[in-house]
């Protein structure tokens, strides 16, 4: 069962940093070095100093950008930037943000979850992890003692019930607010009242959980927790037994998962006739037209027919868009060199383009990570600039694929499978420095 309790969480006192948009940040792991430089430029208590620190000359064991953070976090508490709410609490998060020209709210709640090996309960994976990530994160747990940032876990409810019961208890109240660098607006309001509290609890207890996002920070937490009770007896109640978590319903009417589309990287410069050839009889195969500016009306086509079959390949050399269809002798041999998966994961979109066609038709197993993006744009964008990790060398070859879906991760990964790598992007993404859970 989910077992989530209410917590004292650690925030920002808006009387020290003026507006909660300077201290947010977006997910440590989608910052890139240029949005790092521009979030410790925007504020001196900018998140960014606990959940991505800064390398420096001369770091070492003792001093590193673990103890800094660490450090910061210390201080600022200790000054009054950051302060713990006097009593436990239910943070209501919303999330309100454009996609495909609609506006959307994506509704859900942060809270203690009781943490549970992967196989062992009621808390499901849905993709692979690293093992350098986790150990980045163990490092900054340690040092710290709480959770920076949540993890976001999806679970059914049809009827939205667990939610309904929170936004009544915040109706007509004034939230926090926040916007982030993509014009993403986040609102939080608190509730505290043990009765509603309660009822939240009970709505969850025979909830599955699905890590949707925060993987890392997931198995980190558990690492952690089993590093203290190495040290010494755990109480059953304390905080590193659990986890910071979003949830959120799967049937929440703001719930977008966008696609991962490839710019590949380190295969030969073919020609959509040579690309065509490498299928064999795996795919049916139709000419979509020329040009990267044709992106948006290949992504338009696929779109409509919405089926995890059918992937639009680009070819570089000639500038030629082409659709390849799953075949059924490609379904045969989907059947054999992924027979260790279930039927669903062999039906994704991802995996049919990574096992059958990267690895098997392709043999392309030891190239170069392609550029994932998300956005049709970017995809264009890509075409037409080349790779900017290699100057003035193009993507030989591009695909865009269908996501996975909320019920696909469901299905798999209660199956005991993980999707393949980049087989959804939820979005928008989780602020870091709303909420703080601290583990001591």
């Amino acid at each position: 069962m989910a077992h989530i309790e209410a917590f004292r969480g650690i925030r920002y006192d808006l009387g020290h940093v003026g507006s909660l948009s300077d201290v947010i940040a977006p997910p440590y792991d989608v910052i890139s070095p240029e949005l790092q430089t521009e979030l410790y430029r925007k504020h001196p208590a900018n998140v960014i100093r606990l959940i991505l620190n800064r390398e420096e000359p001369g770091d070492d064991a003792g001093h590193n950008r673990y103890t800094r953070a660490a450090r910061f976090l210390k201080n600022w508490q200790s000054e009054g930037v950051l302060q713990r709410d006097s009593d436990p609490a239910v943070y209501v998060y919303h999330q309100i943000f454009e996609y495909g020209g609609v506006q959307h709210t994506r509704r859900g709640f942060m809270a203690r979850v009781r943490l549970e090996r992967f196989g062992q309960g009621r808390i499901y994976p849905h993709e692979e992890t690293h093992s350098a990530a986790k150990a980045d994160r163990l490092n900054l747990t340690l040092a710290c003692r709480a959770n920076l940032s949540q993890v976001f876990g999806l679970y059914p409810d049809e009827e939205n019930t667990c939610q309904e019961i929170l936004e009544q208890a915040v109706a007509g109240t004034i939230p926090f607010e926040a916007t982030d660098h993509l014009g993403v607006v986040h609102r939080m309001w608190l509730v505290t009242d043990v009765a509603v509290i309660s009822e939240a609890q009970a709505a969850m207890a025979d909830q599955p959980i699905f890590i949707a996002d925060g993987h890392h920070r997931y198995e980190t937490a558990c690492n952690y927790r089993d590093k203290l009770a190495e040290a010494g007896d755990l109480p059953v109640n304390h905080p590193a037994n659990y986890v910071l978590m979003m949830c959120v319903s799967m049937n929440d009417p703001g719930m977008v998962v966008m696609p991962t589309h490839r710019l590949f990287r380190g295969l030969p410069n073919w020609t959509a006739e040579q690309l065509i050839a490498t299928l064999g009889d795996s795919f049916e195969t139709r000419a979509l037209g020329e040009g990267p500016e044709l992106a948006d009306e290949v992504w338009e086509n696929l779109e409509a027919e919405g089926s995890q079959e059918n992937l639009a390949l680009y070819t570089h050399a000639d500038r030629r868009w082409t659709l390849a269809r799953l075949s059924a002798q490609g379904r045969q041999r989907m059947a054999e060199v992924a027979s260790e998966h279930t039927v669903p994961w062999r039906g994704l979109g991802v995996s049919i383009l990574h096992r059958l066609i990267v690895e098997t038709l392709w043999n392309a197993r030891s190239m170069p990570n392609p550029k994932y993006v998300h956005l049709v744009s970017e995809v264009v964008e890509g075409l037409q600039q080349g790779d900017p990790d290699n100057p003035n060398a193009p993507f030989p070859v591009a695909a865009l694929v269908m996501p996975a879906t909320v019920q696909h991760v469901r299905t798999i990964s209660q199956a005991g499978e993980r999707m393949p790598a980049k087989s959804t992007y939820f979005y928008p993404k989780l602020l870091s420095g709303l909420v703080i859970n601290p583990l001591e």
